[in-house]
């Protein structure tokens, strides 16, 4: 009997398609994976056991099931998102009971390719920090249970490291997919503004936010990205794979292993795995050399006005009484910068700053993260200071592309020095989407990753 739990999105669907297995044995094994492991990673706020099933069936009674890009295959839900016949709780006490009476624009698009929801994910209260605990539970890293999965889409990362699905649905807006994605071995996609449909909270964080994949193959990736963004798939990006070392073809490479953020520093293992992937780059006949975007000595208050700003927004309406205190504080600061963040100057002028750089490179490299995850803890009942240092020493490299729109990308590489798994930032031009996908596949092809995490064998201790 073939098990199909930890295998690709991919795979799964060609499977499906071909009739070589069933949308409900499928999805009935990765629940069944589910109700196994999640006792101890904690990806899970909602399963859907019976709906995902019957929905499972539903999918095997398509007429057009021999066409269908994800057919029968499991995905997660980011529980920011509204999934119908299920309440939205976005990580807080204070959000309502009451189900969707439809899906988010996103989630039908996945379910009209043919996937099946299986559950939605925890997320930190509003989506607001890069560790996902909160009082609908806490997302711990399959890799080492004793570590945040990050945030926040920790919950969905967290689902797909441990194979629990395949495939799973998050956000982005300071961060929010790449975050937990280089933390959990994953690639995590945030798309050019305008790329794939938002709608995410009251907002968008001001067009910050967009909505992106979760996956462990870059065709996994390319894969639901295409339907998210109800493309063929095609892209116009270069096709690194198959042009690298032609020459005409070979793409100019930036890496750089310095934080945007003055009196932030990237540790050495994550400064070393950049570099280690430069030379890969370099090696396989990509033109590589070390360049600093210019970023402003503003970045830094920028990037917390609109991040503070978002979450004011976004609690408009709730009970204060049912936020936590970190969310109330964040949310307090932010409320004083609403007026100025809406008018968009400052991003306007950060576009300005970094275009000339990416007129003269195609891509930037750099470290995903700074240093590991913090341990999974209670983090949301600790104060709103320690919550803002651990998240900016943590992830400062993330936040220049959210108020810039620009497409972005979290892939695996290599090994740390605790075992964990290592990864890098990819950053491309508006509309560069496919070009950054080709590009971790030509990664993925010359060193290639673990795709699932081996649960139950935490990481030894490292200097991250």
């Amino acid at each position: 009997m073939t098990s199909w739990a930890g295998r690709t999105a991919a795979e799964i669907a060609a499977a499906v398609r071909e009739g070589r297995a069933t949308p409900r044995e499928v999805v009935a094994e990765h629940l069944a994976r589910i109700e196994l492991l999640d006792v101890r990673v904690g990806a899970f706020r909602q399963l859907r056991t019976a709906a995902a099933l019957a929905e499972a069936d539903e999918v095997a009674a398509r007429p057009d099931l021999a066409a269908l890009p994800l057919a029968g295959v499991p995905v997660a839900v980011k529980d920011n998102l509204p999934v119908r016949g299920e309440a939205t709780r976005n990580g807080s006490a204070a959000s309502g009971d009451a189900p969707a009476g439809e899906d988010h624009v996103t989630v039908a698009r996945l379910r009209a390719a043919g996937a099946v929801v299986v559950g939605l994910t925890n997320v930190p209260e509003l989506c607001v920090f890069g560790t996902t605990d909160g009082v609908h539970g806490t997302a711990r890293n399959p890799w080492d249970t004793t570590r945040t999965a990050g945030g926040s889409s920790g919950g969905s990362a967290a689902a797909v490291a441990a194979g629990m699905v395949p495939l799973a649905l998050g956000n982005d807006g300071m961060g929010s997919l790449r975050i937990p994605a280089a933390n959990c071995g994953l690639i995590g996609l945030k798309p050019g503004h305008g790329t794939v449909p938002a709608g995410i909270g009251r907002g968008d964080w001001f067009g910050m936010s967009e909505n992106g994949p979760l996956a462990t193959t870059a065709e996994d990736a390319r894969l639901m990205f295409a339907v998210l963004a109800a493309t063929d798939g095609a892209g116009t990006g270069a096709a690194a794979t198959d042009t690298a070392g032609t020459g005409a073809g070979a793409l100019s490479v930036a890496v750089s292993v310095r934080s945007p953020l003055p009196g932030v520093t990237v540790s050495r293992p994550y400064a070393d795995t950049a570099r280690a992937a430069a030379g890969v780059l370099a090696g396989a006949g990509h033109r590589v050399r070390r360049a600093d975007p210019p970023y402003p000595v503003w970045l830094g208050t920028t990037s917390l006005a609109h991040w503070t700003a978002g979450t004011a927004v976004d609690a408009e309406g709730l009970d204060p009484r049912r936020l936590t205190r970190r969310t109330r504080v964040h949310a307090g600061v932010g409320r004083r910068f609403v007026d100025s963040v809406r008018t968009g100057v400052r991003r306007q002028q950060l576009r300005e700053r970094l275009a000339p750089f990416f007129e003269e490179h195609e891509v930037l490299l750099t470290p995903a993260l700074a240093r590991r995850g913090p341990a999974a803890a209670e983090w949301h009942k600790r104060g709103w200071l320690p919550n803002l240092l651990v998240n900016t020493a943590y992830s400062p490299l993330t936040p220049p592309w959210n108020l810039t729109g620009w497409p972005a990308m979290v892939m695996p590489f290599g090994t740390l020095p605790s075992g964990m798994p290592g990864a890098v930032q990819l950053v491309g031009r508006p509309g560069s989407e496919a070009l950054l996908l080709d590009l971790a596949a030509q990664l993925e092809e010359l060193r290639p990753w673990t795709r699932t995490a081996p649960l139950g064998v935490p990481a030894q201790e490292g200097a991250e």
